[in-house]
């Protein structure tokens, strides 16, 4: 298909659109909305994926034969919207997008000079549709049907991998590694993990000093600046095995955390690297050489969580422009996957998750060009101007020693 005729499609399924949100809806939300505040940390984008831990599959604790809805879990195609909570409270989500947890990330220092930034979940409790604080975790990655999560213990690099059941919150399985872990990413189908293999804590944090001018940077703003990334381990979920250790080059491309998520197909592995510009990816194998990106995911970011569409025929890029007002509007890019030509814009400063395959959940401004970055969760759709605000706004933090909440997205 060319890009006339996805040009053609999107306008077609913009006069198809959803039914409108209930009577009221539209009086109790904020109209306004931003794009993500950069933070002072310097090499952390944690899309990561993600940001960047989206996670896409199946269940894998269960076969889901006696699932259930609860008043509080979204309907496919349905949107539950929480305008008025900051962080969220009650289940964010649309469609097939679902925000299975969210964290918050502060600095604990060790010494004047070093630190670590040290996570805390709040995970989706799929019973109540409610967001249960669980301190035990410092990474989680949530798989699809919002049932299983896969987590590692507080202190990292971990020896072991969990399985928790996020409708009891015990650990049904712990998955032995032959060496240490501090990421996780479930592959597209939920069957394999990708454990991404540290020497150290890959959230450690170190003053540095100026190559051009000998100066320490600010309160700890810098990760490790030595390459610790060793390589991963693949994992079968349903077996509970985990495959040889896999090691990988270090590269001074790769500083601090640097986790592997899978490619769609599942047959390469990727992690963003740092670059003369912001969101590039380098690919591997699965025995750890470096490897071609596959033809459509060769122009994605990896600073972009969203990235293909479900039907892999639309690829979510960067902040296209913004636009002066109070509030100020913020465009992103959606291109054609394999020549990267631009189809359209869409709403949003930075995209998050894919609805279906004309709707993105993403970060949109609710202050004006001129004022300090403010941002809520929003649905865009393409081919329309209207943003639905999801939760309320997230204020940034007053201090370069804390993160404000960071969302993590998973599909029904």
């Amino acid at each position: 298909m060319n890009v006339e005729e996805l040009v053609r499609d999107a306008l077609r399924e913009q006069a198809a659109e959803q039914a409108p949100a209930r009577t009221g809806f539209a009086d109790r939300v904020l109209a306004v909305r931003r794009r993500r505040r950069t933070r002072g940390f310097v090499a952390v984008a944690t899309a990561t994926a993600a940001v960047v831990a989206v996670a896409v599959g199946v269940p894998l604790l269960d076969s889901g034969k006696d699932d259930v809805h609860p008043a509080g879990i979204i309907q496919q195609g349905g949107v539950n919207a929480h305008p008025d909570q900051s962080p969220p409270r009650d289940l964010i989500g649309a469609g097939e997008a679902v925000m299975a947890a969210y964290y918050t990330e502060k600095i604990h220092y060790t010494s004047a000079d070093k630190g670590t930034a040290v996570r805390t979940y709040w995970l989706l409790d799929p019973k109540t549709g409610t967001y249960e604080k669980d301190p035990r975790w410092s990474f989680v990655a949530v798989a699809p049907g919002l049932r299983t999560a896969a987590v590692l213990e507080k202190n990292l690099p971990a020896d072991r991998i969990g399985l928790l059941d996020l409708a009891t919150g015990k650990v049904e399985r712990w998955i032995q590694v032959e060496h240490g872990v501090g990421g996780l990413a479930f592959s597209s189908d939920g069957s394999r993990l990708v454990a991404t293999t540290y020497d150290r804590n890959p959230d450690g944090r170190e003053k540095v000093k100026s190559t051009v001018d000998g100066k320490e940077s600010g309160p700890l703003e810098s990760v490790y600046r030595d390459a610790i990334r060793s390589g991963f381990h693949i994992l079968d979920v349903t077996s509970g095995q985990s495959g040889p250790w896999v090691p990988v080059a270090r590269d001074r491309d790769i500083i601090g955390r640097k986790d592997f998520s899978f490619s769609r197909a599942g047959d390469r592995v990727y992690s963003q690297i740092i670059g003369g510009r912001d969101g590039m990816q380098q690919f591997y194998d699965l025995k750890g050489a470096k490897a071609p990106a596959p033809a459509n995911e060769r122009h994605l970011r990896s600073d972009v969580g969203a990235r293909l569409s479900p039907n892999g025929r639309l690829a979510a890029l960067g902040l296209e422009k913004e636009v002066p007002g109070s509030p100020g509007k913020s465009y992103s890019s959606i291109r054609d996957p394999l020549t990267d030509k631009e189809i359209t814009t869409v709403r949003g400063g930075q995209l998050l998750a894919w609805v279906d395959d004309k709707r993105l959940i993403g970060w949109e401004r609710v202050t004006s060009l001129e004022e300090a970055y403010r941002a809520q969760l929003v649905l865009v759709t393409i081919g329309s101007d209207k943003v639905v605000p999801l939760s309320g706004v997230r204020e940034p933090s007053d201090s370069t020693d804390r993160q404000e909440w960071e969302p993590v997205f998973a599909r029904r």
